[in-house]
């Protein structure tokens, strides 16, 4: 499951994903968490958009009310039948994340919860398959946040995984274009379990359980 992920430089972003609208503004991190507002690339008025979102989709009808949770991920399984993410499915509200990587952890047999970061093998960035939603508070206020969208792990990462067995659904870069464009069937075909062959994972520092830690020795291989 991805707790945390990394988000590339601004320019490499838009170099890969090239959006067609930039209002974005951000930098490279090492250790996004959930709440944070993060880069997301998404379709408006049939022109890519770049944005930043709320990394955590509250339901709009929850009316800006935190209290009512916010949903960081969801099993593309559960996708049609979830009653808070059916509607935003079905209403085209898709969007992209650019990732350079995300952490998963492994429990050991002495307990110890093991982190590795996974990474896409010769793509320094690629895209997330998330949805979105928009609430408004009572005081006009709105909220855009997403929500990841996972699938099975393929059988290199799922050796690793101990505690679920879903990983973010990794877009390729030809399939960018119809999870954006496409209908609600053409974009479901694409949430699928990666090839064994496209993500590699290694042991990292167990700094990276600290939001304190935003450094690039964070995704370096340990022993």
């Amino acid at each position: 499951m991805c707790e945390r992920y990394v988000v590339p430089d601004q320019d490499l972003v838009e170099r890969a994903l090239a959006p067609e609208l930039r209002w974005w503004h951000f930098s490279a991190s090492f250790n996004v968490a959930p709440s944070r507002y993060v880069p997301a690339v998404r379709l408006h008025e049939g022109r890519s958009e770049a944005v930043m979102m709320r990394w955590g989709l509250i339901p709009a009808w929850a009316h800006g009310d935190m209290s009512a949770g916010h949903w960081l991920r969801l099993s593309c399984s559960a996708l049609e039948s979830s009653p808070l993410f059916r509607g935003p499915w079905l209403n085209g509200q898709r969007c992209m994340l650019p990732f350079a990587g995300f952490y998963t952890w492994r429990l050991t047999p002495a307990g110890y919860r093991q982190p590795y970061f996974v990474h896409a093998n010769g793509r320094p960035v690629f895209a997330v398959a998330a949805v979105w939603d928009r609430t408004e508070t009572d005081d006009g206020d709105v909220i855009e946040g997403c929500a990841i969208l996972t699938v099975p792990a393929n059988a290199p990462l799922e050796s690793i995984q101990t505690a679920t067995r879903e990983i973010p659904a990794v877009l390729s870069a030809e399939d960018c274009e119809t999870w954006l464009h496409g209908t609600p069937a053409a974009a479901r075909a694409l949430l699928r379990t990666p090839p064994d062959a496209l993500l590699t994972s290694h042991a990292v520092s167990p700094r990276v359980n600290s939001l304190a830690c935003d450094d690039e020795g964070l995704v370096r291989a340990v022993g």
